[in-house]
């Protein structure tokens, strides 16, 4: 069962998300929640994320701009491998609170409260318009880097940070989308490095039929996308999404899944 929800849900979000402000990773991760170990759960959806940016890579990133890949993109592969880090440190810590409802024991632990709040804070930037129409000067972009990059290693949300700096970049869209494919893909390659030292031995390889179905349904989704919605606004389904989001980071918090 868990095979066709995320695999369905992989080919559905790269759809939907191949020219959209939010992204993969943002969506499939909480999908691979529900079934996986939180840090498990975000390796996971590194490797599909990563070669879903692979196959992308083909398709836009010739358009990349080398300057904004430079300035942006090595702070951000040295902060990544440092949010990496951070998420297996924290995975390994006790439990902060244990409650029982009737028969159930629910654990609020480090690892589960920390993404709790970081799908919160990205879910917010969807539903608040304040937030979702700040827009950072280009002269941040190293910085913009170090964000995007540490959050994408701790968390494996970097595309709502890495589009509000680099929308002031002064690229064309084409040369946006080629930017922000080639920056996924270094990022994902730095996290997955860190995270191949645990989970080769806690159930990376176990499920690698899974993460390559996912994979290829998430490459469809992508080439499907790339041809019929270059030109198309999503924003009353990024809303929608974002609410779902906050309501699996309270579950996620409290410690229910």
């Amino acid at each position: 069962m868990e095979i066709l929800i995320i695999s369905l849900a992989a080919f559905l979000t790269a759809i939907l998300t191949f020219f959209s402000g939010f992204g993969l990773g943002t969506i499939l991760a909480p999908v691979f929640i529900l079934f996986f170990p939180v840090d498990l759960a975000i390796a996971l959806t590194g490797v599909v994320h990563f070669f879903n940016n692979i196959f992308k890579l083909f398709l836009v990133g010739k358009d990349a701009d080398r300057t904004v890949l430079l300035r942006f993109g090595l702070p951000a592969i040295v902060a990544a491998a440092l949010g990496a880090w951070l998420l297996l440190q924290i995975s390994d810590s006790r439990p902060l609170l244990e409650y029982s409802l009737g028969e159930s024991v629910f654990q609020i632990t480090p690892v589960k409260l920390t993404i709790a709040v970081l799908l919160m804070v990205f879910a917010l930037m969807d539903l608040i318009p304040y937030l979702e129409r700040i827009r950072i000067d280009q002269k941040y972009l190293p910085f913009g880097g170090v964000l995007s990059g540490f959050f994408g290693g701790l968390s494996g949300h970097q595309g709502a940070l890495r589009s509000a700096f680099l929308i002031k970049a002064g690229l064309s869209k084409e040369a946006f989308i080629g930017t922000s494919v080639v920056l996924g893909a270094l990022i994902d390659f730095s996290r997955l490095t860190v995270y191949a030292s645990r989970f080769l031995d806690a159930g990376l390889v176990e499920n690698i039929p899974l993460v390559l179905i996912a994979t290829g349904s998430a490459i469809l989704g992508a080439y499907l996308g790339n041809k019929l919605l270059k030109k198309v606004t999503l924003t009353f389904l990024q809303r929608f999404i974002a609410i779902l989001l906050f309501l699996i980071a309270i579950a996620l918090g409290a410690g229910w899944i």
